[in-house]
């Protein structure tokens, strides 16, 4: 059997490469080149994609016999995640741009590259699980749950599921890292990436403005009740649940509960103000293929380390998935993921879209 392996210059994906290899699956090692290093300030970050990442990636490769490339997907990352992220904040929304690299950048074009290379298989570092129920495939959770990463991939469908292979899914992160050191692999004891690539600092106005070449304008801080409490310095430098850079004072503390592009305000209230029981999700999958005719109930989260919630959920007529939670959540976040869970099942997940209280 062959498959590509999507190389980040990590540990993980290494030692993946390295199981596989022991498999004796035939191998092709491959590294993503998304935008150049000198597009985006880049210093003292801890992402992943860089020059030294390819080098790292390129290290194993050689080390393991494998052949290793290095494929150009500016455009569609620009396209695909750049442009959105950008869009996103523009809207009001705060997006999750690694999800989206995932979908439509390895999941995708690399597995459209993958195929035309005669690979049976797409195999990454991601923790998670994929195993054979009758005809479907299912993602269940990592065995090691501090590193569980079935939440940012709730987007696969069956025909992905059946050509992915997540060979650390069944491994701690202990092991993979002994792993790593007694193979002599030169980045077993490298940190996991952190940050966004293209926002190693964590100042993605900043990245935002120097991409779009645009200024965003000052509007005013308002209360739930109509009044002006100051002035923000720009719609996109500012995210649900925020307290922190409000630049503002008050005699309690203030947290931003609402933005609202159409005029360019961003409310703020009280954490009490934060929590709601009803989420909407929109571009909804369905990893089973098929979405249930009537209410379920389930777990679900809004956050990629927060813990699931028990829910019931509502599947709508237009492909919106409403979700109410049994205990209201704080600060669900327009633009973030929802996934559903059945124990260690992944039943799916989309985009939260709004939240009211029902």
């Amino acid at each position: 059997m062959k498959a590509m392996i999507a190389m980040s210059g990590g540990v993980d994906s290494s030692v993946a490469a390295l199981v596989l290899k022991q498999k004796d699956f035939e191998e092709i090692g491959c590294t993503m080149k998304l935008f150049e290093s000198n597009d985006y300030d880049s210093a003292n970050g801890r992402t992943c994609c860089s020059i030294d990442d390819v080098e790292d990636a390129r290290s194993v490769a050689f080390r393991l016999g494998i052949p290793y490339y290095v494929f150009n997907y500016k455009d569609k990352f620009k396209e695909n995640v750049i442009d959105k992220f950008i869009e996103s904040y523009e809207n009001g929304r705060t997006p999750n741009p690694c999800i989206d690299c995932n979908r439509y950048l390895k999941f995708s074009k690399l597995y459209e590259r993958a195929k035309f290379l005669g690979c049976d298989y797409i195999a990454t570092g991601h923790y998670a699980r994929i195993e054979k129920s009758s005809d479907r495939f299912i993602l269940k959770k990592a065995l090691d749950s501090s590193k569980d990463q079935s939440y940012v991939l709730y987007f696969l469908t069956q025909e992905q599921l059946g050509h992915t292979l997540f060979p650390l899914g069944n491994m701690q992160k202990t092991e993979v890292r002994a792993i790593a050191e007694s193979n002599g692999f030169i980045n077993a004891d490298k940190p996991d990436s952190q940050d966004i690539c293209f926002v190693p600092n964590g100042d993605y106005a900043k990245v935002i403005e120097q991409y779009s070449k645009k200024q965003y304008s000052k509007g005013n801080f308002i209360s739930a009740d109509g009044r002006v409490l100051g002035t923000h310095n720009g719609i996109i430098r500012y995210t649900i649940g925020q307290r922190k850079g409000l630049g503002i004072s008050a005699e309690k503390p203030l947290y931003v509960c609402r933005l609202c592009p159409e005029d360019n305000t961003v409310i703020l209230g009280d954490n009490d103000d934060l929590f709601y029981n009803t989420v909407y999700v929109n571009e909804f999958n369905w990893i089973s293929g098929e979405a249930p005719t009537e209410s379920i109930r389930c777990r679900a989260k809004i956050r990629y380390r927060q813990p699931e919630q028990s829910a019931t959920v509502y599947p709508q007529a237009d492909g919106v998935v409403k979700i109410v939670f049994d205990v209201p959540q704080r600060a669900i976040t327009p633009g973030q993921s929802a996934v559903l869970y059945d124990g260690d099942i992944v039943l799916g997940g989309g985009t939260m879209i709004s939240f009211d209280n029902t």
